[in-house]
C-alpha cells in the first residue's frame, strides 16, 4: 500500500427528519446564498423546509443551476455574491447544484483573472466561500469532498478541478428525499456511485486488502440495495443504504493508499460534453470498453472482481474476463440504463472528435498515464 495523507473535515448529518437542522449550522450574521436547480426542491417540499428553517437568516435565492452545470451560469451567481456581499452559500439539490456552488465558492474570491483557469490550467483555489449542503440525489459524493466537474457551454468542454477550500462545512443527507426522484435519477445514482468505486478499485494490486474490501463491500451494497430502491421509492431502509453508498464511494476513503484510474470519467465527459449524455449514462458506456481494451493491464483485478461481486470461479482468464464484463453490463441495463454508444446517437464521427481534443490537449489517462488518444479510439469503438 502507497503512503497517504487523509483528511475529511465535513460534517455529516444524516437521517430522516434532519434537514431543519441547517439553521443551527449556518454562522451566526451570515448573509446565505441559496443555490438550487429546476425547482423540483419546490415540489417535493425540500424547500420550504429549508426556508422555514431559515426564517431568520438573511437569505438570498440563485435558481436554474443545469444537470451539467455550466460555467456561465456559475459566473452569473458568482455576481450576485459580490453585488450581495454573500459570504456563505447554501446548496440544495444533487451532486450538479454543489458542483456548481463549489465552483461559485471558488470563483468569487479568485484574483487571477477568468476563474476558467481554475479547470483549463489547475490553478490553485487559495481561498473560498464557506459551504453547506442539503443533498437531495445520491450520486456524486459531492457532498463529502472538494471535487467538481463544470461545463463551458460555449466551448463544449467538460472539466473539474478539485480543492480542499471548497469542501463543505457540513452536508445533510435525508434519505426521504429519494422517495420523490424519478426512476432515471436514480438509476443514474446508482451507477454513478458504482463507478465512482471502480475507478478507485479496478487497477492493479498494491497489497492492500482491506481497502479492496471497502469498495467490494460498497459494490455489493449497490447491487443489492439499488434494485430495492427503483422497485419500491418509499423503502426507507433501502434509500438510506444507497443514499450513504453513494457518498462512502467518494469521500476519499477507499482511495488513498491506491493506484486510481478515472479514465471512465475523462472520457465520459467528452461524451457529455459533445452530446449532453448523462453523466452517469457515459461512464455505463465506456466502463465496458475500459474493461475490454485494457484487460491485460487490468486483469487481475478484473479477476478478482468477478469472483467477489459477481461470483465468477471457473474457465479461463479470459473467460472469467468476459463474463465479468457481461454481468456488469447486465446490471447496468437491468436499471434501465443503455451501455452501447448507438443508443445514444454516437457515432465515429464523434469519436474522431474526441481523439482529436485528447490528442491535442497531450492527454494521457489511466492509473498509469498510459491510454493516449488512440487507445481513447480504442475503447470507445469497442462500445458502438
Amino acid at each position: 500500500m502507497y503512503n497517504f495523507k487523509y483528511k475529511n473535515p465535513v460534517k455529516i448529518i444524516f437521517g430522516k427528519g434532519t434537514i431543519p437542522n441547517v439553521a443551527s449550522e449556518i454562522p451566526a450574521k451570515a448573509k446565505v446564498l441559496m443555490t438550487y436547480g429546476g425547482g423540483s426542491i419546490k415540489q417535493t417540499g425540500v424547500y420550504d423546509q429549508v426556508k422555514n428553517a431559515l426564517k431568520n437568516v438573511e437569505l438570498f435565492e440563485f435558481e436554474g443551476i443545469e444537470p451539467n452545470p455550466h460555467y456561465e451560469t456559475c459566473m452569473k451567481a458568482v455576481e450576485v455574491v459580490k453585488k450581495g456581499k454573500i459570504n456563505f452559500l447554501l446548496s440544495v439539490g444533487g451532486g450538479s447544484v454543489l458542483d456548481a456552488t463549489k465552483m461559485i465558492a471558488a470563483g468569487a474570491l479568485y484574483k487571477n483573472g477568468d476563474p476558467w483557469k481554475i479547470l483549463s490550467e489547475k490553478d490553485c483555489v487559495d481561498d473560498a466561500l464557506p459551504i453547506g449542503a442539503v443533498l437531495t440525489l445520491p450520486a456524486t459524493g459531492s457532498e463529502m469532498n472538494g471535487n467538481a466537474v463544470i461545463t463551458k457551454n460555449a466551448t463544449q468542454e467538460k472539466l473539474a478541478f478539485g480543492s480542499p477550500k471548497v469542501m463543505p462545512q457540513f452536508s445533510i443527507l435525508d434519505p426521504e428525499c429519494v422517495f420523490t426522484l424519478p426512476d432515471r435519477q436514480v438509476a443514474n445514482g446508482i451507477v454513478d456511485a458504482f463507478v465512482h468505486v471502480m475507478e478507485q478499485y479496478l487497477t492493479f494490486h498494491v497489497n492492500s486488502p482491506i481497502q479492496d474490501r471497502f469498495a467490494e463491500s460498497i459494490l455489493l451494497t449497490l447491487i443489492e440495495e439499488g434494485p430495492k430502491v427503483l422497485a419500491n421509492r418509499t423503502d426507507y431502509d433501502a434509500a438510506a443504504n444507497f443514499m450513504w453508498s453513494a457518498t462512502m464511494a467518494l469521500n476519499g476513503l477507499i482511495g488513498v493508499g491506491v493506484p486510481q484510474d478515472w479514465a471512465t470519467h475523462g472520457i465520459g465527459h467528452e461524451l457529455t460534453a459533445f452530446h449532453g449524455i448523462d453523466h452517469a449514462r457515459t461512464l455505463a458506456v465506456v466502463l465496458p470498453g475500459i474493461m475490454n481494451v485494457r484487460r491485460e493491464h487490468k486483469k487481475d483485478k478484473i479477476v478478482q472482481y468477478g469472483e467477489r461481486i459477481w461470483g465468477i470461479a471457473n474457465g479461463t482468464e479470459d473467460e472469467k474476463i468476459d463474463l465479468t464484463i457481461r454481468k456488469t453490463i447486465e446490471f447496468f441495463e437491468s436499471l434501465g440504463v443503455p451501455t452501447a454508444l448507438s443508443d445514444y446517437g454516437v457515432t465515429k464521427q464523434t469519436i474522431e472528435r474526441i481523439m482529436k481534443r485528447f490528442g491535442e490537449r497531450s492527454t494521457k489517462l489511466g492509473e498509469k498515464a498510459d491510454i493516449d488518444y488512440v487507445e481513447v479510439g480504442k475503447i470507445l469503438t469497442d462500445r458502438l
